[in-house]
């Protein structure tokens, strides 16, 4: 297996401005970031809108993970994780730990994230760096149109020494979240 280059943020929005965490979070709470951002490498990015197909995808997706996802472990959509110079939002991720424990700061890592690719691939192809940079342990990319999932595993440093392609068909189980198994024709059903 061989490491997954790289690769760099793809702009499907207009470039605001090169900022820190740290300052995204001060503007962010003066009211001086608009909503529907997130921080990839220094940038801020608005957020693509989601078609219907997407929150399907993502609702039937959520309401597996819920029905797997054991205690100690939270499951979340579209909320920040903590990156070196990023802060993206996973349209699902699943954290280690208790709601309270991430009163005052977001998640750094996650053992899964999620991302729904019907019409964003290249962007949230970008976000790979990131999550493995920051040890997510497993990265989904669910290829709608293609009606497939490429997964990423086995981060070291900001790449993924794994990554396969499931699908069309069959099923894929997570090797991080025990119990999270998807039919892959089920999902991508018409």
């Amino acid at each position: 297996m061989t490491a997954i280059e790289a690769q760099k943020p793809v702009v499907h929005g207009p470039q605001l401005w090169p900022l820190g965490v740290k300052a995204y979070h001060a503007l962010g709470d003066l009211g001086l970031i608009p909503e529907k951002t997130e921080l990839l490498y220094g940038q801020v990015f608005q957020k693509i809108p989601k078609s219907p197909y997407h929150t399907y995808l993502l609702r039937l997706l959520l309401e597996n993970l819920r029905a797997a996802v054991p205690r100690g472990f939270i499951v979340s959509t579209e909320q920040p994780i903590t990156c070196a110079d990023s802060e993206p939002e996973p349209d699902l991720s699943v954290v280690r730990g208790v709601i309270s424990g991430f009163r005052l700061a977001h998640p750094t890592t996650a053992e899964l994230v999620i991302e729904i690719c019907v019409g964003s691939h290249d962007h949230d192809r970008s976000k790979l760096r990131a999550y493995a940079g920051a040890g997510v342990k497993e990265c989904w990319l669910v290829l709608a149109p293609e009606k497939q999932i490429e997964v990423h595993r086995q981060p070291q440093g900001e790449q993924f020494a794994e990554r396969a392609v499931h699908g069309p068909g069959g099923m894929l189980t997570s090797a991080v979240v025990p119990g999270f198994t998807v039919e892959l024709d089920r999902i991508f059903a018409a």
